[in-house]
């Protein structure tokens, strides 16, 4: 007898695809979105304090009180709004999982979710293994800019959520304080819950500032707020988020969280609570990423590739139309093969694979390995 998943059609994911060809002819990987640095020592030693001091069994399963009082004093030094440890902070097993439960927590069969493409890869597949609808809005290169005609005209009594992402993966783009308004404005008086996938808060350029969900008060009445410690502090494999959401919606959030994973690694809450207590150690990253960001955009200005700097996230998109007419999933491949180095092409996040000719680059990699990057792509 054959049996079908409820997803029968997903495959590997370009990010598998991508690090196992790098791995494989030994190629620079600037294709998924890790650093190739270590994670900061002083955290990994309040790690170590904490398994040494005990905090080795299950954390409650809204996760350890220190680290939700530091997310609730992050938000109000931040952004001057307010979130209870108790009853509107959840820690999670990364981002990912938070966003899964929030899709699985209220999206039903022909339910209709909103989401704008180019979009990170786990939203469209966690929608429709619920029985709901994936609506797109479809962005396009350079700017990506959204029509907010557009999104009105794609809101119906059958849309249940909106799922954002700003700092945007993979574009690299942010949303401007009149986008926010806009979708307050499309969403007041109804019944969407808007899920915003802010993972790369700490990450904007140019003196530009991240608009959150929770700074405009129709939005965050409605919105649940994803965020990931492990894009803030350099080690995504320990897979610690949380997310924010008023306490109505936070409960029936808890209602499946509870039993999906229950709680999460619970010394690593505790060491990152610890770290918190300095501001800087999330607050000085967008000096750190935009040296990174200059260092690798300096170096290849003089490369046939073409780009607008991204404004957030530790993500560079650049453009090949005028080196090849290629697909970008086999000009990707090509790099990776001919030239050594990966990158992810953003068709596969694309409606219909549309083919914008850009790759996106990781830039959360040592100076050396930018370096050495620069090198080969001046050269193609």
């Amino acid at each position: 007898m054959a049996h079908q998943s409820k997803l029968p059609n997903v495959g590997t994911t370009i990010f598998t695809v991508m690090s196992a060809l790098a791995n494989e002819y030994k190629a620079l990987n600037l294709s998924q979105g890790f650093p190739n640095y270590p994670s900061p020592q002083r955290l990994n030693d309040l790690v170590a304090n904490a398994m040494n001091n005990g905090y080795n069994q299950y954390a409650p399963m809204a996760g350890n009180l220190d680290l939700r009082l530091a997310i609730a004093n992050k938000f109000q030094q931040l952004y001057n709004t307010s979130y209870h440890p108790d009853t509107e902070i959840t820690v999670t097993a990364g981002a990912t999982q938070a966003i899964f439960t929030i899709i699985s927590a209220f999206v039903k069969p022909n339910d209709e979710v909103i989401i704008f493409k180019p979009a990170y890869d786990c939203y469209q597949p966690a929608i429709e293994v619920n029985g709901g609808k994936t609506i797109p809005i479809q962005l396009s290169a350079p700017d990506y800019s959204v029509n907010w005609d557009e999104v009105a005209s794609k809101i119906s009594s059958k849309t249940k959520m909106i799922i954002i992402n700003t700092p945007h993966n993979p574009s690299g783009t942010i949303w401007s304080e009149e986008d926010m308004l806009q979708l307050e404005k499309l969403t007041k008086d109804t019944n969407i819950i808007v899920l915003s996938d802010e993972v790369y808060e700490h990450i904007v350029f140019d003196g530009e500032q991240h608009h959150s969900a929770c700074k405009f008060p129709d939005l965050k009445a409605r919105s649940f707020i994803t965020a990931s410690f492990g894009k803030t502090f350099h080690n995504t494999g320990w897979k610690i988020g949380y997310c924010c959401a008023p306490e109505d919606l936070m409960n029936e959030f808890r209602k499946v969280h509870q039993f999906n994973v229950f709680s999460v690694n619970h010394p690593a809450q505790k060491g990152i609570a610890d770290y918190m207590a300095d501001a800087e150690t999330y607050l000085g990253l967008n000096n750190f990423f935009q040296q990174k960001r200059d260092l690798f955009l300096n170096l290849i200005a003089e490369s046939r590739f073409k780009f607008m700097p991204s404004k957030g996230t530790y993500f560079q998109v650049l453009d090949y139309s005028k080196i090849t007419d290629e697909h970008d999933v086999d000009f990707a491949k090509r790099l990776t093969k001919e030239f050594k180095i990966a990158s992810i092409p953003l068709s596969v996040f694309n409606e219909n694979n549309k083919d914008d000719k850009v790759l996106r680059f990781c830039f959360a990699k040592t100076d050396e390995t930018l370096i050495k990057a620069s090198e080969i792509l001046c050269r193609i």
